[in-house]
């Protein structure tokens, strides 16, 4: 199974890598003790801001130690929880890029039954571009890239720019290519597993779409030439 990018095949995992050729173009709990029901948690709008979305230098705000994301997307909700102390370069962007409103109308672009999803290229030409070379290091490996876990997608060593992945299942043999999971899911996996895979492995080895071209062009090319594709309406931080 190639792991681009994930850009992963690594030469396709490095699919996230195709195109960055192109771009950029691969637990235990406790039962609760007490029955006190827990207070509802606080949803904090992310704002799109422009501003640091057309220019990444800006995004450099630390993550808290710990943090949640409830992504709305187009076959219903998840949410995801991030540990910073796992692969903390890698949740401060992953945190910038949620409380600046990236996650608007971004694409599950690719979408392989039983190894993940990636997503991450902006649907506006302009914001992929700016966040095209915005590159960070990486983070050594400190979990596994097991189901439900979240690693960047990396096209090589200190790649790792927006573009990311969830695994379907039990990627191990990934942890040794260097892709650091920085958080899980903890609710509505079976919504993760529900997004549209029918396209599979992007162009030229499968019938998905080509990651240059989707850097290029943006939503425009991928809602005219693949209408199935499943879609994230927003990111909020909860508190």
């Amino acid at each position: 199974m190639n792991i681009r990018h994930l850009s992963f095949a690594v030469a396709a995992f490095f699919a996230v890598s195709c195109s960055h050729k192109a771009q950029e173009t691969n637990q235990t709990g406790s039962a609760p003790s007490a029955t006190t029901a827990a207070a509802p948690a606080e949803i904090k709008e992310a704002k799109v801001n422009m501003d640091i979305l057309k220019d990444p230098s800006k995004a450099t705000e630390k993550a808290p130690e710990t943090f949640k994301v409830k992504f709305d997307t187009t076959k219903g909700a998840f949410t995801l929880e991030v540990t910073r102390a796992w692969s903390p370069l890698g949740a401060d962007r992953f945190y910038n890029l949620v409380k600046n409103g990236y996650f608007a109308d971004i694409a599950f672009f690719r979408v392989i039954s039983g190894f993940m999803v990636q997503f991450g290229i902006h649907g506006d030409p302009a914001v992929a571009s700016a966040w095209r070379g915005a590159r960070i290091q990486d983070d050594p490996v400190k979990q596994s890239n097991t189901k439900g876990y979240i690693s960047f997608a990396m096209a090589g060593p200190n790649t790792r720019t927006t573009q990311m992945f969830i695994n379907f299942g039990d990627n191990e043999r990934l942890d040794g290519m260097g892709f650091s999971p920085f958080g899980k899911v903890t609710e509505g996996m079976d919504v993760v597993e529900s997004i549209y895979s029918g396209y599979g492995e992007g162009a030229p080895s499968g019938m998905g779409p080509d990651q240059g071209r989707v850097q290029m062009q943006g939503n425009a090319y991928l809602k005219a030439e693949f209408p199935r594709m499943d879609y994230i309406k927003s990111a909020q931080l909860l508190n």
